[in-house]
């Protein structure tokens, strides 16, 4: 038990975690993950689940705390804040599956627009594990992304494609109803003729 407790403060010494600090909450939780820790081994696929399951623990702990104790950098923890539980083994499974091999052709192009409409809540994993089945070519997520970015497929470009092309303040005015026109003035006549001294202006008697 004491070897166990010394290694467990070990643990948190070496994430600049000061033990009294904690919470009972906190102490109780860190417990167990280093119980899980120490059961399964710091191996990736081990890191991965254990960071994934304290940044989601809303325990209180600092993103920088998980990062050193799970052994990650900061920008990556942070990263994987933003990720559900199905892209987190995903990632794993890709981390793990070797290199990526093979190219991604323009022709696939038209498969993958179809898939993308047909499976709107898709992640980018399932388009690479969709690539891959379809054509048995592994490609990475940064080439994926390249690639649809070349062909207006990323989420960016999809978004402002469907966005409204013109505000209501940019709107074109309508035309006003013709009751609503002001009224037409009417056009003034010419003046007579001006008539010179000694003679008749024509259409006047003397």
């Amino acid at each position: 038990m004491h070897a166990t407790d010394g290694a467990f403060s070990q643990w948190l010494s070496q994430a600049q975690i000061v033990e009294d600090r904690l919470t009972v909450e906190q102490r109780v939780l860190l417990r167990h993950s280093f119980a899980f820790r120490q059961r399964c081994g710091d191996e990736y696929y081990s890191n991965r689940l254990l960071s994934h399951f304290l940044l989601h623990s809303d325990s209180g702990l600092k993103v920088a705390q998980v990062a050193r104790l799970v052994g990650i950098s900061r920008p990556t923890a942070s990263h994987q804040q933003d990720v559900s539980s199905k892209e987190a083994i995903q990632a794993a499974h890709h981390r793990m599956a070797g290199r990526p091999h093979g190219k991604l052709l323009p022709r696939y192009a038209g498969p993958i627009v179809e898939f993308i409409l047909s499976h709107p809540g898709a992640s980018r994993y399932d388009l690479v594990d969709f690539i891959e089945r379809t054509w048995s070519v592994r490609v990475s997520t940064v080439a994926l992304h390249h690639f649809c970015k070349k062909f207006g497929l990323d989420r960016a470009t999809r978004a402002e494609a469907t966005a409204p092309r013109a505000s209501a303040d940019h709107a074109s005015p309508e035309p006003r109803p013709v009751d609503t026109l002001p009224p037409s003035q009417p056009v003034p006549l010419p003046p007579p003729p001006f008539s010179r001294q000694g003679r008749n202006t024509p259409g006047l008697s003397c």
